[in-house]
């Protein structure tokens, strides 16, 4: 993986522990589970803090408002039950979930990415100070290996050349259209139960579940599972898609910084949001028609049918909706491609220096005590 193996590079060059026997692979499952668990605190903290947002949003796009005023509904309905009711419905799960959700965002789309990529022998996205780069560098980057496979074949003949770069393009796009899918959808796997309970309440989530009986493997994805992947997807896309490769290559070079980053992560998170708030709106209506009688399976053709049929597109999207959204998604998604992009590779270095010092430390007592049990003998 160019990403990790460039960032692990970076750190040998000025660790003072580089003397230590850490392999290329150990090296960059390091850095792969610091940036998961950097992610994880840092997606769940936001969203905590976010909670009265998160209600906000979430009755915004359910079926519980219609008409006028659906925003000061929606503000009515999340703090009806006092000012910290937002909170209230978060326990230990919640925060769990939250780590797990972005933890294992970030991880699932560094593996899925890292393993296509060097399955299909590409380069996987761009990270870190490739972004800061002139998208020149890494583009001649990525494709030197193809070039390099010519120089060891003899092949020098053109049109083989451009088949074979065709060909590493339509695998990169493949590669770089599967991940984020991949990984939304394992991403929804460990969230999509908690926000459900979230959504109703655990007394009434679990008399849903109790209603519908389902199998120990329908109930760890809960209802409306397939609009959150989708949602997530979406996400996931402009979070560590879309924002990095679209920044490195289009954004003016003389304009690229840390803050620049940030503040275009953000716009890149609201026209994210424009697609994504369909999905959301899909989920909660999913919600309240499985709701129904106590409890009854999703039918999505009927939700789609009947939202439509009620309220037009305004069911799925609406100024409100979209803005409730953003106001929910924002602070936490909208931030994550500066956050993972410019703060954590701050900490890589450190973390790898203590990887370094505690195999090495281990090797030397191992030494140690193989060297003073041949002396007593």
């Amino acid at each position: 993986s160019e990403g990790a193996i460039s960032s692990s590079v970076e750190v040998e060059a000025t660790s003072p522990h580089h003397s230590s026997a850490l392999s290329d692979e150990l090296e960059e499952s390091i850095i792969v589970a610091y940036r998961s668990i950097g992610l994880g605190a840092f997606g769940a903290s936001m969203r905590f803090a976010g909670m009265p947002l998160e209600k906000i949003a979430l009755f915004m796009n359910s079926s519980q408002v219609s008409g006028k005023r659906q925003f000061a509904q929606s503000i009515e309905l999340a703090f009806r039950e006092g000012a910290l009711a937002p909170y209230r419905v978060v326990g230990p799960a919640s925060m769990v979930a939250w780590f797990m959700q972005y933890s294992v965002m970030g991880l699932a789309f560094q593996f899925f990415d890292h393993a296509l990529s060097k399955t299909l022998g590409v380069a996987p996205v761009y990270y870190g100070e490739e972004l800061m780069e002139p998208p020149s560098v890494s583009s001649s980057r990525s494709w030197k290996g193809v070039e390099a496979n010519h120089d060891n074949n003899n092949n020098n003949d053109a049109l083989s050349s451009e088949s074979d770069y065709a060909s590493y393009r339509v695998k990169t796009l493949a590669k770089t259209m599967l991940a984020p899918v991949l990984a939304g959808s394992l991403e929804s796997s460990v969230a999509n139960r908690a926000e459900v309970q979230r959504y109703f309440g655990c007394s009434k989530f679990a008399a849903i579940e109790g209603k519908l009986g389902w199998n120990p493997v329908a109930r760890l994805f809960a209802p409306a599972f397939a609009s959150n992947a989708m949602r997530n997807v979406i996400m996931c896309n402009t979070s560590f898609v879309i924002t990095p490769i679209t920044y490195k290559l289009y954004f003016p070079q003389e304009k690229k910084s840390q803050g620049s980053l940030f503040w275009y992560g953000m716009g890149m998170n609201f026209a994210g949001n424009a697609v994504a708030i369909t999905q959301q709106a899909l989920w909660g209506r999913a919600l309240d028609y499985g709701a129904v009688n106590g409890g009854r399976n999703i039918k999505y053709s009927e939700v789609i049918r009947s939202s439509l049929k009620k309220e037009g597109m305004a069911a799925f999207i609406t100024l409100p909706k979209w803005c409730s959204r953003i106001l929910m998604n924002a602070p936490v998604q909208g931030s994550l491609p500066w956050f993972y992009n410019n703060v954590l590779p701050m900490g890589e270095g450190p973390v790898m220096d203590v990887a370094r010092w505690v195999t090495s430390s281990s090797a030397d007592y191992g030494t140690g005590d193989n060297h003073q049990a041949g002396s007593i003998s």
